[in-house]
């Protein structure tokens, strides 16, 4: 029974794992310099509400929130989840971040400076008009690694043998 038990602990958080990787994207984590790259890219964050959709390990919402940010991690994987409480405790950011285990299609963002996101392109047609329907003007959208196909960003952050910022806005 105790078996029982475990393996279909297991296999639900397997399973968070899976369906994050299929609905939008596996887990692959944002590089620290990457993060740095970010910072610089949108300037001063301090009191800026932040959000990072499908945060993974946490490395960029903890990272905002250091700068002062009030950032707000979104992660549907059970794994990622922890990881990402366990890093905002490790690294004493709780006072301005906060980590969800949620879906993000589901949440508003209306009140966001700005979004984060490293995500499939796959998604990005639909990730977009939530953006256009929810984001209040001026918002400030970053994508990591590809463009979002019928945007313009506002500036493109390149450096060889990295992936491309680009940033945009609303």
């Amino acid at each position: 029974m105790v078996m029982l038990v475990i393996l279909i602990v297991v296999s639900v958080i397997l399973m968070t794992f899976v369906y994050a990787g299929l609905s939008a994207a596996p887990w692959a984590p944002t590089r620290r310099f990457d993060v740095d790259r970010f910072l610089k890219m949108v300037g001063d964050v301090k009191g800026k509400k932040i959000y990072d959709l499908g945060c993974g390990d946490g490395r960029m919402v903890c990272g905002v929130a250091k700068k002062g940010a009030s950032a707000v991690g979104m992660e549907i994987s059970i794994i990622q989840y922890l990881v990402s409480l366990v890093r905002a405790r490790r690294e004493r950011v709780q006072k301005n971040c906060s980590i969800k285990f949620s879906n993000f299609w589901r949440a508003d963002l209306g009140d966001a400076d700005v979004v984060y996101f490293f995500l499939m392109p796959k998604i990005y047609e639909k990730l977009r008009k939530k953006f256009e329907k929810e984001l209040k003007k001026g918002t400030i959208v970053v994508a990591y690694v590809w463009p979002i196909k019928g945007w313009t960003p506002k500036k493109v952050d390149e450096c060889e043998a990295r992936p491309n910022i680009y940033m945009y806005e609303v």
